[in-house]
């Protein structure tokens, strides 16, 4: 834990001090070295900044400043010399030693993942932690990262799987997401994990990690893929020529990886003889200018400390936001930027060129020389398995019904192979509600039970099968690569409806879940284009909706499951372009990028990584139905049973008819939740909808799922009809009109509304974080209610001629 985390009166052994520079010199020699107690004395009276003492003395650090010091809590039981650390080496059980400190606490190694998109660092993290890893959210910004943790060789690895980039600019959130963990948390060595077959384009960030001067070990992943193509590598030489060790690995199999973990270890001991610090020199006159305002920057010591100056100077140069905000907490910022606009000027009159890409061709031209010596490139000219794949799925004539072949056998697979278990789980419910009528008495719990819980949950948990293999599939596209053609094919669509290629993306994503898919946009570095992606995604069929579609499909349309769910997702897509139209045309200007996007190798993904993926979404989907669903059933359920009421004793006459016999009381529903649905119905109607139809969709803002759960509550809850199955009790003809409450027009109408109306609540919070307005939220609530009425309207009416 960090110096700041101890509360007034506690105590900590301290164990390391983050940060660089005058900072990190000015602390130690003042006594906050490894090993030393200290304790926190208080706070100020606005919490900042904080009296500790140490060695004897008492001191203050601002809180931000504390946060740099890494400690061990201690109570006033633990006994041990306040000395230098102790190093003691026991014999665990499979028989590597174990560094422990003071009190017997296993030493640990915070290690980041840091590397370009499908360089495999997910693969890596997993076989190194057994994913035994929480998703959670960088504070300020919607970019996950996944955190995991394990033991070797004698040391217990806190391992970040940090988002891809190219570079370390503040071009991307994902860019500002890998560089602001590494200022805030400092990681005590970085593995670079870099293309073996790439080496070129990946080492670009090895060369900004280099810049930063920090501890680190390159993973030179996919190493089995060079031997294949013939190439050749003296790694060790390259890691000692830029001063970083580099260890091979194929992190699909775990080859390598326990040395490349042995080699952090000694990296983290200082005892790696690879390891030196190198400049990337970026030619005589930015040297010149780098110096000059490093040199600026070293005379204030707080601005040094998360970055080393050297890099900072580089980024003023390239008049990095995020950087020149940093330098401003400097009080002589003025003449630090005044020194940077002249070098800079200087710069670019002398060379002629801009200084972006005169460090870029710098950069690659050091990345260039060190390969000069060390690589040898493949003498092979055979056809490679991508670009075969690529002749047929990028083709013209091929691409695009390759693309709509397999969308269709995704949802012929999700449909029929996913109706077999989804016919065995229903069973299973059907049983144990059977169990429960026979076994619980009479009463308000039981109908809870059987109506509210089962009812609901388990008229829901009956479509796990299918959204696991949609998830199966779209992890299967994504691993493979497969994804990125598919956003290449589609760029020129995207372009004419005022999007990009890489808008296609979190577009197909958005049939798995909405959430992620929104997130993933921040790729796209237009803001206009992200925004709008982000808007039309809720009209991506995620499969929350597919429980509905799944339901009143095999109910009504069994013979053209298949073409109908095509037809659904595509008529999303049609709304999705209009809507992306109207949007450019009216409320953004044009705003157009170039189409750059890595179009990585082929790869066949493992079936155990498939799996993991889906499973990870199957688990997330089985929370979700003991908690939001859950509880949204049992509240369908108690405004469905609530209030009660006699219907013969609601006048004064059969009150007086009935003598006192209670046995003619009739208790019949009257409740609060069929007076909602008959007061909002009338604008339903004309869209074919039943008021408990009505009621199903209002319950769905939470999460689409709840749509069937309360379909379930509602005609559960119906004794009047002798099936118990769902399907059977939409059809049955209702008891006050003799007809059933759904066709096939209304169905269609159902299945329609809730593609297209208001997302999920998730979604629309995703929405107002990651466009930074609660204006696009209300946008997408209200604007997608509207169309889902008028399309559904148009379906309905056309589906009652037709049908």
């Amino acid at each position: 834990m960090r110096l700041s985390d101890l509360k007034t009166g506690e105590s900590g052994v301290i164990v390391k001090i983050l940060g660089h520079g005058a900072f990190r010199k000015r602390v130690i020699e003042m006594g906050f070295v490894k090993g030393k107690i200290i304790k926190v004395v208080l706070n100020a009276p606005l919490k900042d900044p904080i009296k500790y003492s140490l060695m004897g003395y008492e001191l203050s650090l601002r809180r931000s400043e504390a946060d740099l010091v890494e400690v061990i809590p201690i109570t006033e039981d633990d006994k041990f010399p306040d000395t230098a650390h102790i190093n003691t080496i026991t014999e665990c059980d499979d028989f590597h030693p174990v560094h422990r400190d003071y009190t017997g606490r296993v030493k640990t190694i915070n290690v980041a993942l840091i590397g370009n998109p499908n360089c495999g660092k997910t693969s890596m993290f997993n076989i190194a932690s057994g994913a035994k890893e929480h998703v959670g959210n960088y504070s300020g910004v919607t970019v996950d990262a996944k955190n995991g943790y394990f033991e070797h060789g004698g040391y217990r690895f806190n391992i970040v799987d940090l988002p891809g980039t190219y570079s370390l600019s503040s071009y991307s959130p994902e860019e500002l997401y890998v560089r602001r963990y590494l200022r805030d948390e400092m990681p005590d060595v970085i593995i670079n994990v870099v293309v073996a077959s790439n080496l070129e384009r990946n080492l670009y960030l090895t060369t900004e990690l280099i810049d930063m001067d920090r501890s680190m070990v390159i993973a030179l992943n996919m190493y089995d893929e060079l031997k294949a193509s013939g190439a050749e590598v003296d790694y060790r030489l390259l890691g000692e020529m830029i001063g970083v060790p580099i260890v091979p690995t194929v992190s699909r199999t775990g080859s390598g990886i326990d040395e490349l973990f042995d080699t952090v270890i000694r990296v983290y001991e200082g005892h790696d003889k690879a390891v030196r610090h190198v400049h990337v020199n970026l030619g005589k006159e930015v040297e010149k200018g780098v110096t000059e305002i490093k040199d600026a920057l070293k005379k204030d010591p707080a601005v040094g400390v998360h970055f080393s100056p050297r890099y900072l100077a580089i980024k003023l140069l390239e008049k990095d936001r995020e950087v020149e905000d940093i330098v401003k907490n400097s009080p002589d910022h003025k003449a630090i930027f005044m020194l940077r606009d002249q070098e800079l000027a200087r710069i670019e009159n002398i060379t002629g060129e801009d200084i972006t890409s005169i460090i870029a061709s710098e950069k690659y031209g050091f990345i260039a020389g060190a390969l000069a010596e060390t690589f040898t490139d493949s003498t092979k000219h055979e056809a490679k398995t991508t670009q075969v794949i690529d002749a047929f799925v990028t083709n013209k004539l091929f691409g695009f019904p390759i693309f709509l072949a397999i969308m269709l056998f995704i949802f012929w697979c999700t449909f029929e192979i996913g109706s077999y278990p989804m016919g065995w789980i229903e069973s299973l419910v059907d049983w144990i509600a059977g169990m429960v009528n026979r076994l619980m008495p009479e009463g308000p719990l039981k109908d809870l039970i059987a109506d509210g819980i089962i009812g609901g949950v388990g008229g829901v948990i009956v479509f796990l099968p299918n959204i696991l293999i949609l998830y199966f599939f779209i992890s299967f596209m994504e691993d493979s690569g497969y994804m990125a053609r598919a956003a290449f094919i589609m760029d020129k669509l995207m372009h004419k409806i005022g999007l990009h290629g890489k808008s296609f993306i979190p577009l197909v994503m958005g049939f798995g879940c909405n959430v992620p898919a929104i997130m993933s946009a921040r790729a796209i570095e237009s803001k206009s284009s992200r925004i709008i992606t982000i808007l039309i995604n809720p009209f991506m069929s995620c499969s929350a909706r597919l429980p509905v579609y799944v339901l009143l499909v095999g109910t009504f349309f069994s013979r053209y499951a298949s073409f109908v769910f095509l037809g659904l997702y595509l008529l999303g897509i049609i709304v999705a372009v209009i809507t992306a139209r109207l949007l450019r045309r009216f409320w953004f200007k044009t705003d157009e990028t170039p189409f750059v996007m890595e179009l990585p190798p082929y790869r066949l993904p493992t079936f155990k990584s498939s799996l993991r993926h889906m499973w990870g979404k199957g688990e997330q989907y089985l929370k979700k139905m003991g908690g939001i669903i859950l509880v949204a059933s049992i509240v369908v359920w108690a405004l469905n049973y609530f209030p009660l009421r006699s219907e013969e004793s609601s006048t004064p006459e059969a009150v007086a008819a009935m003598d006192g016999d209670d046995s003619k009381i009739d208790i019949k529903h009257d409740s609060y939740l069929e007076m909602l649905g008959k007061a909002v119905n009338p604008v339903m109607e004309p869209i074919g909808f039943h008021w408990r139809t009505t009621v199903a969709a209002i319950a769905g803002a939470p999460a689409k799922e709840i749509v069937v759960s309360t379909l379930g509550v509602l005609y559960t809850g119906d004794e009047e009809i002798d099936d118990t199955s769902l399907s059977a009790r939409l059809t049955a003809p209702n008891p006050i009109t003799g007809k059933p409450d759904f066709t096939p027009a209304s169905a269609l109408s159902l299945m329609v509304f809730v593609l297209l109306y208001f997302p999920c609540m998730a979604t629309v919070v995703a929405i107002v974080r990651e466009t930074g307005s609660w204006v696009y939220g209300a946008f997408s609530v209200v604007y997608n209610t509207v169309v889902a009425w008028l399309v559904a309207f148009l379906v309905y009416n056309v589906a009652i001629l037709v049908i």
